[in-house]
């Protein structure tokens, strides 16, 4: 049996290769895209001009038979920032806020739980900004960003293991 979760923590391209690589058979597939916006079929340009208020999101098909959500969501906090506002290292604007999109409200509650344990532990002297909203609508992000660090290793990546 399989479930979603979907996360924006920056650069969709290197969210989605980090999962990959940490969770690989654990993910029945991964895909790109957008969420938390108000413009239907939003293209990667328009969300890059940042007027649609979306975020660039990874969607992740995980089985629960191998991973647990609270493991997914504590990775997301590994690989990013989650102490800054809109931005992940030379990438800035809405779209790459930090945000934890649930399907759930006990993905809600997990992720509220993993944050606070993360804020403890981790950023005991920053607060965590990351948003936890409901998913609502998902957009998938052109043919040409899926599993394109995979296809363009040579490909600039913000993220970085943090713990």
């Amino acid at each position: 049996m399989t479930e979603t979760a979907t996360f924006g923590a920056g650069c969709f391209w290197g969210v989605e290769k980090f999962f990959r690589k940490e969770f690989g058979s654990a993910l029945a597939s991964t895909e790109v895209g957008y969420a938390g916006g108000d413009k239907s079929s939003p293209t990667y340009r328009q969300v890059c001009d940042g007027d649609t208020g979306h975020a660039e999101v990874v969607k992740l098909e995980f089985k629960k038979d191998a991973v647990d959500y609270a493991s997914l969501v504590e990775f997301f906090f590994r690989i990013h920032d989650a102490s800054t506002v809109d931005r992940q290292g030379n990438d800035v604007g809405t779209q790459y806020r930090s945000v934890i999109f649930y399907h759930t409200p006990e993905q809600k509650k997990v992720a509220e739980e993993v944050k606070d344990k993360v804020q403890k532990e981790h950023y005991p002297r920053t607060p965590i900004v990351t948003q936890i909203v409901p998913v609502g609508q998902y957009w998938s992000a052109e043919d040409y960003h899926q599993l394109y660090l995979e296809k363009n290793p040579s490909g600039y990546c913000n993220h970085r293991l943090r713990w």
